[in-house]
């Protein structure tokens, strides 16, 4: 597979072992992605994508065809960008820059582009090889850190799931 270079990306990231990704269930997770996805993003890509796949990505520039995503992220101080399996938070954005900011840089790189104050780290690890992924073996994108620091590159897909309700501790 390649080389084996590895690497360790800057605090805060949170690094994580390449057993996240083990086969589990369905593909690299227990479960397949949501029914319906946010902002009628499609299922099928989005399981592809998520499960059985570590190297490919939705086409750059998919999420400037996305207008509902688009939308939203103009009439937002912020949204939360859930895991499209289980409905994890994994993302929080814009945060220490406007949507401006935020939506000029993720179409100057091709994929909604996150950084390290935006990552919710108690879901999200970045593999040696950048590769980056949710705790539970979705595949997210990866790390392509620029003179700015960290900068994960996300497939819309993987973070279209819908929030779900964590359930109580009795």
């Amino acid at each position: 597979m390649g080389s084996k270079t590895a690497k360790k990306f800057s605090s805060p990231c949170v690094m994580g072992e390449e057993s996240i990704m083990s086969p589990k269930a369905h593909g690299t997770s227990h479960v397949p992605v949501q029914k319906k996805l946010r902002w009628k993003c499609d299922q099928e890509v989005a399981d592809r994508i998520c499960n059985f796949n570590r190297h490919y990505a939705e086409q750059s520039g998919y999420f400037t065809s996305v207008k509902k995503f688009i939308q939203e992220t103009k009439d937002s101080e912020k949204i939360t960008y859930y895991d499209s399996n289980t409905g994890k938070p994994l993302f929080i954005a814009p945060q220490g820059r406007s949507v401006d900011a935020f939506l000029r840089e993720s179409k100057a790189h091709g994929w909604p582009s996150f950084r390290d104050e935006e990552v919710v780290w108690e879901n999200v690890r970045c593999l040696p090889n950048g590769e980056t992924v949710s705790v539970d073996g979705t595949h997210l994108g990866h790390n392509l850190p620029d003179g700015k620091g960290s900068r994960y590159c996300i497939n819309l897909v993987c973070v279209a799931g819908n929030p779900v309700p964590v359930e109580e501790e009795e």
